[in-house]
């Protein structure tokens, strides 16, 4: 007996417990047969043809578990190509048959996995709703009068319905991350470039990513990795560049009062305090960061010259098909019309001064958690006022693209109103490895469940579990402090701070003769009983390290510190006679309060 929520560990255990592919599939043809939302699928792959591949895939592979995605049942965005399969974008006059699959279904099929069906979008992937559709709308699996957000609505209910073990949908504006939100799924959505794009229909060619639903971060993050890999054929394919994240001291950014904006909807607003309140709790340090530059770049999206993306990517058709066009979607691809190229040039520089003022704020966090979606809408509320809606939904996902960043949609918990909220965890590009751990103990903390099933437990095999990120901790208590003239040594060379602390409380600090800039001594003495004396811990990348420690000048070197909390951690240390007759300034608590004093005096 499978599960409500398909996930891979309950599947590999299905399997290794003598359940066959074909087996897990004649459980999800029924499951399909008794949906109550007919609107998920715009292809489904026939029952026969599902049995034909379950029996093709134990005659090619009969040992279970034997690839790394044996018989997983999985949907597709009926933007992205599948061989057997129309792709129709959700615009019935622009189908046609592919002659190949799509990079990234090529090789999940290769890797085992079963797919079971193209599902509905907002056409063209334009929206963040769901409703844009000919083929229907797509509904929420918690209260069908509310949206499924979009544009790969029906993935994301596919998922959380139980009929598929994950989805690929697409990523522009924030369509791999809102629907996770509605729906109470993991939204992975890769750092552009790492899935490449060949196969899939764009809607803005550079920034566009193809993205995985599933019921939980270690599911996503598994199946990205059978994903991604560079591919010549797709322009816009980037080797991978693994970026790290501290392991421990993580600063996590999040809204100001000033930017935060529910639309009235307190029930999400409250859903992002606990998310806050949880990421403390996991030990991170909660960070207010200013929101304004990356609002102002996700206007960009929409509102700049970006928009004639979606215009290049079906000029030709719309040309001689206007009319088959979904009357929104067209109105917002022809409003590219009158964009010119200088325009365009504009908005890139644009883009450019907003990344630069970004760039201050990233000082200040090594992670965003933001609300994925603010507020959420009925389906009668969202036709009545579409652009305006849907607008609203992206506030806190249109940027991630523009940026070039990472990012993993995670459930909060729900509402009063029995409704989901979700959050989603940001990061530059490249961090994707180092933001799943963070992402999987967010969405194990809400215990929300996954899906539509609000009661399953995440199972524990699929936990990511915190790697060795390669920095190397080091307390300082001088020159190399916070705003001190030696402290750019730390933070130009990839530094972070953890975190300021006290030593323990027989040190003492002295002030050293003759250094230029000035620079303090710290001696430990056994039995001396002082308050402790003010650090600062850093985290440096390994190579950095190396360099940083080969330029301490004698009497200087490095040792290990001994903190108030008990601890210990590598940090500057003094030679005794070096601060024999020298000035002790053990008394005023550390080197921040004797230049202040020496200031003031």
């Amino acid at each position: 007996m499978l599960p409500t929520i398909l996930d891979l560990s309950s599947l590999r255990a299905a399997y290794q417990s003598g359940l066959t592919p074909l087996d897990a599939i004649e459980e999800v043809i029924a499951r399909r047969a008794v949906s109550k939302d007919p609107a998920i699928f715009i292809t489904p792959v026939p029952d026969e043809e599902l049995r034909a591949a379950a029996k093709a895939l134990m005659a090619r592979a009969p040992e279970a578990n034997s690839l790394p995605l044996w018989g997983v049942p999985f949907a597709v965005k009926d933007n992205i190509d599948a061989t057997g399969l129309p792709t129709t974008a959700a615009c019935p006059a622009y189908a046609y048959r592919p002659e190949a699959d799509s990079t990234v279904v090529a090789r999940l099929k290769a890797a085992g996995a079963i797919i079971i069906g193209k599902t509905n979008l907002d056409q063209f992937a334009t929206g963040l709703n769901g409703t844009r559709s000919p083929y229907g709308a797509p509904r929420s699996v918690f209260d069908a009068a509310y949206i499924s957000g979009g544009s790969s609505s029906g993935s994301a209910v596919t998922v959380a319905s139980g009929l598929a073990a994950f989805a690929l949908g697409t990523d522009t504006a924030g369509s791999g991350r809102v629907p996770a939100a509605f729906n109470n799924l993991v939204g992975i959505k890769p750092t552009p470039g790492l899935l490449p794009n060949t196969g899939a229909i764009p809607a803005c060619k550079s920034v566009d990513c193809i993205t995985i639903f599933a019921a939980t971060v270690g599911d996503g993050v598994a199946i990205r990795k059978v994903a991604e890999g560079f591919d010549a054929a797709d322009a816009f394919s980037r080797r991978a560049k693994p970026a790290n994240l501290p392991v421990s001291g993580l600063r996590i950014g999040v809204l100001t009062d000033a930017e935060r904006e529910f639309f009235g909807d307190k029930e999400v607003e409250a859903l992002y305090d606990q998310a806050i309140e949880r990421a403390r709790a996991l030990g991170a340090t909660i960070v207010p960061f200013d929101y304004a530059p990356f609002r102002e770049a996700a206007a960009l999206l929409y509102d700049g010259p970006w928009v004639a993306e979606r215009l290049a990517a079906v000029e030709t058709f719309l040309a001689t098909n206007a009319a088959d066009f979904d009357p929104t979607v067209r109105g917002i691809i022809e409003g590219a019309k009158g964009k010119t190229a200088v325009e365009a040039f504009n908005g890139r520089y644009r883009l450019e001064e907003l990344r630069r003022k970004t760039e201050a704020e990233w000082e200040k966090a090594d992670v965003l958690l933001l609300p994925t979606a603010p507020t959420t809408y009925t389906v009668a509320d969202m036709l009545a006022n579409p652009v305006v809606l849907n607008g609203r939904l992206g506030r806190y996902t249109n940027f991630v693209n523009l940026l070039d960043c990472a990012a993993i949609a995670v459930p909060a918990g729900f509402g009063k109103d029995g409704l989901p909220g979700g959050v989603t965890v940001i990061a530059p590009a490249f961090t994707d490895d180092a933001l799943a751990p963070l992402a999987d103990a967010l969405h194990r903390a809400a215990g929300s469940g996954m899906g539509i099933d609000r009661q399953a437990a995440i199972p524990e095999a699929s936990r990511v579990v915190p790697g060795d990120d390669g920095f190397i901790e080091i307390a300082v208590v001088g020159a190399h402090l916070t705003g001190m003239p030696l402290n750019h040594e730390l933070a130009g060379s990839g530094g972070r701070l953890v975190k300021t602390c006290r030593t323990a409380s027989d040190y003492r600090l002295f002030v050293l003769p003759n250094t230029t800039p000035a620079k303090p001594g710290l001696l430990r003495e056994p039995g001396h009983k002082g308050q402790g004396l003010e650090v600062e811990v850093w985290a440096l990348p390994a190579d950095a390290f190396g360099r940083f420690v080969q330029k301490i000048p004698a009497p200087l070197g490095i040792g290990k510190l001994t903190l108030e909390d008990g601890s210990s951690v590598s940090g500057f240390v003094c030679e005794a006679h070096a601060v024999k007759g020298a000035e002790e300034i053990t008394a005023l608590g550390g080197w921040r309060n004797y230049i202040s004093a020496k200031l003031a005096s």
